[in-house]
């Protein structure tokens, strides 16, 4: 089997695309500190626990497995921490990822595809947002992502390493055999908040921000992509990639955005049960609309999203938090 290195392979969207890869026929390795990735969801290959900003660390794991390309997750990833603690995200981003691009370099390994994300935007301009649309990130996360993505095009032109930038919408959903899926802590998303408010004793409210936008019913609008459609879009990169496909950034969403309410009301349909809100101020920097023009991602990659529908992705994430607490109560 072709080893492949992951980076943050222990994480949300990392595990699922861990388990796509060895589908393929691939050997994932996983390289995860753990701080917010999990041990119970490296499954499908071996783990190698560490951080991405040791060298040393780099050449022992990329000697002894030899990788012949790079999935890197690795990353902090919560927009309000990154403005209350911007150095930890600059250290951790791009710091961690200069380390890791120098260790490519030097072993000879000439592919990456990047976790990236559509905060690299900023507040939209247009909508749907294409992968030309003009990148002004309004916080430090999305900041260094693009940083990551120039420092990408800078090692191409001297060294020939070849990548692919996958511009996320929101990741949700859970995998549909139930194997792994979404438990971060803190959790600050808004599919798992709402099923957390309403599942087993938990008395939790979810805080809706604003139900003033100028959208239909007054909340935001996001584009909603199911995790297990993303692990296949990196599945799809690597493959172009390794096939000699040229670098490129790459939007990943279903084209259709889902309002507060509408992402509320799926989830009591799909429940049986009301989730509890309170309706509090905006956040600031809250764009009233965000989604996805993927069709570059559809005609390069050939990928199309397997579960663009809400309800089916909300069903996915619903079986995986019952059967999630199931297991606590196990331990």
């Amino acid at each position: 089997m072709t080893p492949i290195l992951v980076t943050g392979g222990a994480g949300y969207i990392g595990s699922q695309t861990c388990k796509a890869l060895a589908l393929a026929g691939y050997q994932p390795i996983t390289l995860d500190n753990l701080v917010y990735g999990h041990r119970w969801a490296v499954r499908w290959g071996p783990l190698e626990v560490g951080d991405i900003a040791d060298r040393a660390f780099l050449d022992r794991v990329i000697a002894q497995y030899r990788p012949e390309a790079v999935i890197h997750f690795a990353a902090y990833a919560y927009v309000g921490e990154s403005t209350q603690h911007p150095g930890r995200y600059y250290r951790n981003n791009v710091a961690g990822t200069l380390t890791l691009l120098e260790a490519m370099r030097d072993h000879g390994i000439g592919q990456m595809v990047f976790s990236s994300t559509c905060a690299t935007y900023g507040n939209p301009q247009r909508t749907p947002i294409d992968e030309d649309h003009p990148q002004h990130p309004i916080n430090p996360y999305g900041a260094t992502k693009l940083m990551v993505e120039r420092m990408l095009g800078d090692f191409e032109a001297a060294h020939e390493m070849r990548w692919a930038a996958l511009r996320y919408f929101n990741a949700a959903g859970a995998d549909p055999d139930g194997e792994v899926g979404e438990a971060h802590d803190p959790e600050t998303h808004l599919i798992p908040l709402a099923m957390q408010a309403v599942h087993g004793d938990t008395q939790q409210v979810l805080k809706v921000f604003g139900d003033d936008y100028p959208t239909p019913d007054g909340s935001c609008i996001r584009d909603y992509v199911h995790v297990s459609d993303l692990a296949d879009a990196h599945l799809k990169s690597l493959d172009f990639l390794r096939n000699g496909g040229k670098s490129g950034a790459f939007n990943l969403g279903t084209g259709r955005g889902a309002s507060v309410f509408e992402v509320i009301d799926c989830i009591e349909r799909v429940a049986g049960r009301p989730v509890p809100i309170e309706i509090v101020a905006r956040r600031a920097g809250d764009p009233p609309v965000l989604f996805a023009d993927a069709e570059k991602a559809r005609r390069v990659l050939g990928w199309t999203p397997r579960y663009p529908a809400l309800t089916e992705t909300i069903e996915h994430a619903w079986r995986w938090l019952q059967s999630a607490s199931q297991l606590d109560k196990q331990r």
